[in-house]
């Protein structure tokens, strides 16, 4: 009997060393949030390098899990803890679909107990699969062709039982909803328009980067619907999926399907720091029934259309006004029942611009790009050997809590899902820059880890962290954000002086903010609102004293105010100011 413990217990520990596996649990998670992108199929005018990518994510909970389902995976991904996802290889489409590689922007929802999924689609050949054991990867047609089909669908089950789809993405059309027959899936009646953008009222809905319309107008897209206390939240993505400013709004109705009335401000809005954009997401309750949002981040950079995945805690307020907080959005956060679902962690950027020495440079993919806080932009090796390293001098001794490793994409060899490729490293850490010792050894991980996050079970004093190759899945050995977690041993950022807000009648949907500079900090955190105590937009920049903002409703009044940012902590805000 001890023979048999001793072989189990031996086993159990080979299978760890070799999966990669974490010897415990995390309590916190960093977005973009780390799972196995597939590789983009689709072609684009403006490729320039095969590239990871995937948007439009909905998690459900079923069963006491969550199914995370996004655009052109091959398959989807179920976890117990939204930390540790595991990928279910699945082609939902049949082979006469050539329109693209798998679903788009799937809807998923549960419905009793069973979980159904349906694809993007105006053709009239697409069918709606049912499971009830979805991690088993058992499925079936709960309807052979869904007639009226529907691009970038949702779907929603009221209390009352009957079924509602939602759906539209266009920049001439508006967002439709409908109501179907829970059994058979036929529509009840026609669709009904249900919203439309208003880019002359709300200025976070002009197209384009700054948010200019002198390119394209404004799309509309990604509805999700989310019921509380007895009203409807109709979700849905604007103003394009390529720009910072991808935002879900939120517009809300005492019946399914209307009329809304638009909120005033974004629900989901991540304009700045490393994991830009926010939009065409959805809502969800974890176990705990806290709320959260999933949504696409914005790369687009090697195609419009490259893209990755974050989770955000969002809720509803007092007055029943729905939120999302952004503020630190791509930091470490709190893992469902662990702390306080959803809450900041406080472990600073420690190694933001800081000083970085690289093995080898290929071309001008410089070694600071990966020190940066732009996910655009990123160092590569010159190759992807086993000697190519990183080197972060974090400028003195901190405590160090995670690591996150964004890796890029250089030189890719495929396209599509790949279930068995995997990333190989070493992080060592050293005080001197001479003694070194392991940090986290990952020579035998065999996961697909592009986004790997390392929350340290012990914390330790360092200067500088060495990220060392083993293996890289495909390509050059390449880094967007190397990413140190903390806290200096210095005293926080003073509250930034001098924060003023210009708004003119010329065109009240835009502000000119400045602030005086501060000697002690890398960035700051404006927050915004249409009441002092719902200040519930959050934007960080990073070395600047100057903001434009673009996204006032021009019929409200705004509110603002600004902190600071440093290694060791977070001012106190600036004293609110209104903005008439």
């Amino acid at each position: 009997m001890v023979a048999k413990h001793f072989f189990s217990f031996a086993v159990a520990i080979l299978f760890a060393l070799v999966s990669g596996s974490p010897a415990a649990a995390q309590k916190t998670y960093c977005n973009p949030i780390n799972v196995d992108y597939g590789y983009t199929p689709i072609p684009n005018f403006t490729n320039w390098g095969k590239h990871r990518a995937t948007a439009d994510p909905v998690i459900v909970n079923y069963k006491g899990d969550y199914y995370l389902f996004s655009t052109n995976q091959w398959g989807y991904w179920h976890s117990s803890d939204m930390s540790n996802w595991t990928f279910v290889k699945r082609h939902f489409l049949r082979p006469e679909h050539k329109v693209y590689d798998d679903l788009c922007a799937p809807s998923v929802w549960v419905q009793g107990d069973t979980m159904l999924v349906f694809g993007s689609t105006y053709a009239r050949n697409f069918p709606i699969w049912m499971s009830t054991n979805p991690k088993a990867n058992e499925w079936k047609e709960a309807v052979h062709k869904f007639d009226i089909g529907g691009w970038d669908p949702a779907h929603f089950v009221d209390d009352d039982g009957r079924l509602y789809m939602y759906n539209g993405s266009s920049n001439t059309y508006p967002l439709y909803g409908i109501e179907l027959d829970r059994k058979t899936f036929q529509p009840q009646g026609t669709r009904k328009e249900l919203l439309v953008l208003k880019p002359d009222r709300f200025g976070w809905q002009r197209f384009g980067e700054h948010l200019d319309n002198t390119f394209l107008d404004p799309f509309v897209e990604g509805a999700w619907v989310t019921k509380h206390n007895k009203k409807y939240y109709l979700q849905y993505g604007a103003p394009g999926t390529e720009f910072s400013g991808y935002a879900d709004g939120v517009a809300v109705s005492s019946n399914p399907l209307g009329p809304f009335e638009q909120q005033s401000i974004p629900f989901s809005y991540k304009p700045g720091g490393f994991a830009r954009g926010a939009g065409h997401g959805a809502t969800f309750q974890d176990n705990n029934k806290n709320y959260w949002h999933v949504s696409t981040i914005v790369l687009s950079a090697k195609n419009n259309f490259e893209r990755r995945i974050g989770i955000w805690p969002a809720g509803f307020d007092r007055d029943d006004v729905m939120y999302m907080n952004a503020a630190f959005g791509d930091y470490p956060h709190f893992l469902p029942g662990k702390g306080k679902p959803g809450t900041f962690t406080g472990w600073m950027l420690l190694n933001y611009n800081k000083p970085v020495r690289v093995s080898s440079t290929l071309g001008g993919y410089t070694a600071n790009n990966s020190v940066d806080e732009d996910i655009k932009t990123y160092w590569s090796a010159k190759t992807a050997e086993k000697n190519e390293w990183i080197e972060s001098d974090l400028g003195e001794v901190s405590t160090i809590n995670a690591v996150q490793i964004n890796y890029a994409d250089q030189d890719v060899e495929f396209l599509g899902k790949q279930t068995s490729i995997y990333h190989q490293y070493i992080l060592r850490y050293s005080s001197d820059g001479k003694n070194w010792k392991v940090l986290e050894d990952k020579s035998n991980n065999r996961r697909d880890v592009p986004h790997d996050y390392i929350e340290l079970k012990t914390p330790v004093q360092a200067r500088y962290i060495r990220l060392e190759n083993v293996h890289m899945p495909t390509g050059k050995f390449a880094i967007s954000g190397f990413r140190v977690f903390g806290k200096g041993a210095g005293k926080a950022a003073a509250v930034p002086e001098d924060f003023v807000v210009l708004r003119t009648e010329k065109d009240k949907r835009s502000a000119w903010i400045r602030w005086k500079p501060a000697d002690d900090a890398y960035a700051y955190n404006i927050y915004t609102g249409i009441a002092p105590d719902k200040l519930y937009n959050c934007i960080m920049v990073h070395n600047q004293n100057e903001y434009w903002y673009k996204g006032m409703d021009n019929t409200k009044t705004y509110y603002f105010c600004i902190e600071a940012i440093n290694e060791n902590g977070i001012s106190k805000r600036s004293k609110v100011i209104k903005v008439d």
